[in-house]
């Protein structure tokens, strides 16, 4: 299963420009990102992508595609990122919400540029994985 890549920067961009809106505004904004991050863990849509399909002009086919479990994982990794942010910033702890929030910024910001840190995480971890599990290779 895989989701077209112009669907998986939009998600991107809606993280990263939520997020700084957040921060330079007003820190609510945060519920967010989070609330979508959450209803797409939990039902396995994302309701952003959903929304951007409805603008894509040629056949899903036909754009690059990227891995659904991958962008879950990645998914899973920025509402986690973005709901410590919150509980830190709830608990009066700013310096800690801004740097979950920052390291969501980055983290969407560089796979933008074309770096999939939580790709390079999920990578790892399996290979950690099989070598476990496979210890004479």
């Amino acid at each position: 299963m895989s989701i077209p890549k112009p669907l998986v920067q939009l998600n991107q961009i809606f993280i990263v420009v939520t997020v700084i809106l957040a921060l330079v505004f007003y820190k609510a904004i945060l519920l967010v990102p989070f609330i979508v991050g959450v209803y797409t863990l939990i039902s396995k849509q994302n309701p952003v992508i959903l929304f951007g399909k409805q603008f894509l002009r040629k056949p899903l086919n036909s754009y690059i595609p990227e891995d659904k479990d991958q962008q879950l994982f990645n998914q899973w990794i920025a509402t986690i990122c973005i709901g410590a942010s919150l509980a830190f910033f709830y608990l009066h702890l700013a310096f800690f919400g801004y740097l979950f929030s920052i390291m969501v910024i980055a983290a969407a910001g560089i796979a933008l540029m074309g770096f999939c840190i939580g790709c390079t995480i999920r990578y790892r971890f399996k290979m950690w994985k099989y070598k476990r599990a496979n210890p004479q290779t």
